[in-house]
């Protein structure tokens, strides 16, 4: 049975004909009695209201911690990510130039063994070119010799 401080200080005691108890004491202890529960009453009433305020903002703290949580695991998923595409990508920039550098070399040598070639056919050149010109000399010459006898 539920007694409220209303029930206290409604509260009636039939008195003994002989003797028993002094009225106006017992009122005075039910009425301190009810001041004490009521009091209580109050108090108790305060911790549920902030109990319950204290539960929502627990639980909206919980949810911004579960939202943090969620929010950094996909940060540190795209930044991993990201650096697997920044890994994959340098390693594709490195394998282009690679491939460039050796296409380079590859012309610069056949370059090279066409001017080979080149100085080698100039050389002939210069050679059958000497060899000519020596033919022309003599041959000038005996004609001069001829006709300066």
């Amino acid at each position: 049975m539920k007694i409220t401080p209303l029930d206290i200080q409604q509260q009636q005691f039939k008195g003994k004909l002989f003797g028993g108890l002094n009225p106006d004491e017992v009122d005075s202890f039910l009425q301190a009695v009810a001041q004490e529960m009521e009091n209580l009453n109050r108090e108790n009433n305060l911790f549920r209201e902030q109990t319950q305020k204290m539960a929502a903002e627990s639980e909206v703290l919980t949810l911004r911690e579960k939202d943090l949580r969620e929010t950094l695991l996909a940060a540190q998923r795209i930044t991993e990510e990201m650096k697997c595409n920044a890994q994959k990508e340098a390693e594709l920039i490195i394998a282009e130039a690679e491939v460039k550098a050796e296409k380079i070399l590859a012309e610069a040598e056949n370059k090279l063994v066409q001017l080979r070639n080149d100085i080698q056919e100039l050389r002939r050149q210069k050679i059958q070119f000497e060899s000519s010109f020596r033919s022309l000399i003599e041959s000038h010459t005996k004609m001069l010799s001829i006709h300066e006898e």
